[in-house]
């Protein structure tokens, strides 16, 4: 299936500040409130749905036994029009 991009921004940012970004999706999360990104001459707004898939990653990219980049994803999707979700097991994010 195709990926369409509605959305990308990327920018060095300190940890206060992305965990502040952070705080206010989980704000709107928990408010069952839609959340809207801008950035420049992007804007893009989203209703995510009741129960959706929370995905998080873990990776390295680089050289086996090398140093390469290291990064945290949070991932939050749906289906268009759908409000279900999976589960995979308990989450604990410490």
């Amino acid at each position: 299936m195709p990926e369409e991009v509605l959305f990308e921004s990327e920018s060095a940012q300190d940890r206060a500040a992305i965990a502040s970004y952070l705080r206010d999706v989980a704000a709107k999360l928990e408010a069952g409130e839609e959340v809207s990104l801008t950035a420049g001459d992007q804007s893009v707004t989203l209703s995510p749905p009741e129960r959706p898939t929370f995905e998080v990653k873990a990776e390295r990219e680089g050289p086996a036994g090398g140093q390469g980049e290291l990064s945290i994803e949070f991932e939050i999707e749906w289906n268009e029009g759908e409000s279900g979700g999976g589960s995979s097991g308990e989450l604990s994010i410490e």
